[in-house]
């Protein structure tokens, strides 16, 4: 079986260059944002997204990219990723809020 090659790039959200990159749907596809608009983001900062916030509030609040940097929990991320090298992809965990409304 091939391998998938990773495609390298610019996150639309931290900005950083010469990053891993994925596709991040706006609105989250089980929201029906399948065929809606897409932002490349690297790794962290898809990760991190979807650690913080559900589906629904992705969907409703957050379907841009300029939401997304506005919002004080990312923007703090983003200050944070900045600074990091390219090649770093730090430990993402869902936060106390999203795992308590799992319950």
């Amino acid at each position: 079986m091939a391998r998938k090659k990773k495609e390298v790039g610019v996150c639309e959200l931290c900005e950083r260059e010469k990053v891993e990159i994925t596709v991040h749907h706006l609105t989250p596809k089980e929201m029906g944002g399948t065929f809606m608009p897409n932002a490349t983001l690297c790794i962290p900062c898809h990760k991190q997204i979807h650690a913080l916030y559900t589906n629904e509030h992705l969907a409703t609040e957050l379907n841009t990219i300029s939401q997304l940097k506005k919002e004080r929990k990312m923007a703090a991320f983003i200050k944070w990723i900045r600074k990091q090298p390219a090649t770093r992809i730090p430990v993402i965990k869902k936060s106390n809020e999203r795992k308590k409304r799992k319950k």
